[in-house]
């Protein structure tokens, strides 16, 4: 754990009513900035993100960087005395984050509308697999579906293989950082505005779109239809993965014209290097195949190690493709603060990725671990002054 510290979002109140990915991702990053994140669990077994990949005496150790800096609260969303201890919650909130399907809430009684009529300045996040209109709002989506429909499944891997899906579930983290933008930019406009409260709406489809690049300009343009490309990057070259004599691979990015030209003298290839029909990007996409098989001709006369070291004394962009043993050893992920040490409520030491991004003034910290289900039902409660026993039944 950091020391205490001023923190950018201190005394920010998050009622994180979401589940598993997106949105208990938007309030992780909130609640690392000071934000207090009051998160509302089910009876049971809460958050079925709790049971997910790895656990360590029945909890996922993914809970331990999901949930931490928050609190936990036990509630019945569809019993009438959970919804009205959520009323009450939101009439003291700053931010609500939800995600689930459309129209869920607002069978509960606690829609935007209710909410918005409690406390105009609420600031609500809603995450969705398709946003909360068109055609396609009611139909379930995860993760995986909103990278294949943003178009991003369709372009990883090789070249006539079954497109394979990032090892992560990067849909929904990138629904969650979007989401995050949006609640800092509604408050903003409160703030600097005079705005009213406002609601956000993020699908994960969008989410992905949003970072395809050229995507659209190519095809309309052009009718382009980007594929999958293996480790290349289409369009810009040299950029790829090369084989190295010990049996690994090697990115270089030498696609800057001046970078090319370091790249080219370094392995040996002053030809290549001063021929002026590959000076720049276009004329070197046409030959693209001739520039990385020369380029692999000397790696893997090379150890990954030995290429690394060559072409970084030139500063051309060169590094090995990290497994999770290479992060846990690499200096640079340690001098950054990227590999934290932190107990659990058992006091037992896991590590989890570090607080990013890294601001000079008002850092990010991790200020205490994930909750057990429930820890803070009575102490949110209490503070919140309701004096009845609250529904715990399983939704």
């Amino acid at each position: 754990m950091m020391k205490n510290t001023m923190q950018a979002l201190a005394g920010l109140k998050v009622l994180e009513l979401g589940q598993l990915i997106a949105g208990p991702f938007a309030a992780k990053t909130l609640a690392d900035f000071g934000a207090d994140v009051i998160k509302i669990e089910s009876a049971g077994t809460g958050d079925p993100l709790r049971k997910w990949r790895l656990l360590r005496d029945g909890t996922s150790v993914w809970w331990q960087v999901q949930s931490r800096n928050k609190r936990s609260v036990i509630l019945d969303l569809r019993a009438a005395e959970g919804q009205a201890v959520v009323r009450r919650l939101v009439a003291e909130a700053d931010v609500v984050i939800e995600n689930f399907k459309p129209g869920k809430l607002e069978e509960w009684n606690i829609g935007w509308e209710q909410l918005h009529d409690i406390n105009p300045g609420l600031v609500m996040l809603r995450i969705s697999g398709y946003g909360q209109t068109g055609p396609y709002s009611q139909k379930p989506g995860f993760g995986v579906l909103g990278e294949a429909m943003g178009g991003l499944r369709y372009l990883t891997g090789e070249p006539g293989r079954v497109p394979v899906r990032v090892g992560v579930s990067i849909g929904d983290t990138l629904a969650a950082l979007h989401g995050v933008m949006g609640v800092l930019m509604a408050l903003r406009h409160k703030e600097v505005n005079g705005g009213e409260g406002q609601f956000i709406d993020v699908a994960l489809y969008e989410s992905v779109f949003n970072v395809m690049e050229s995507l659209l300009p190519e095809y309309d343009a052009f009718g382009a239809i980007r594929e999958q490309a293996g480790s290349a990057l289409p369009g810009i070259a040299p950029s790829n993965a090369y084989r190295c004599a010990d049996g690994h691979y090697v990115l270089i990015g030498g696609n800057g014209d001046s970078i090319y030209q370091r790249l080219m003298q370094c392995i040996g290839r002053e030809d290549l290097a001063n021929d002026g029909d590959l000076a720049h990007n276009d004329g070197r996409v046409q030959r693209v195949n001739e520039i990385d098989a020369a380029i692999e001709s000397w790696t893997i006369k090379h150890t990954r190690s030995q290429v690394i070291e060559r072409l970084d004394h030139v500063e051309v962009p060169v590094g090995q493709i990290y497994s999770i043993e290479d992060i846990a050893n690499d200096p640079q992920y340690h001098a950054r603060d990227m590999l934290v040490t932190v107990k659990d409520k058992q006091g037992r030491t896991i590590k989890v990725p570090g607080v990013v991004p890294k601001l000079s003034l008002t850092p990010g910290q991790i200020s205490h671990p994930a909750p057990e289900l429930g820890d803070h039902t009575d102490q949110v409660l209490d503070q919140n002054g309701w004096p009845e026993r609250v529904s715990m039944s399983e939704p």
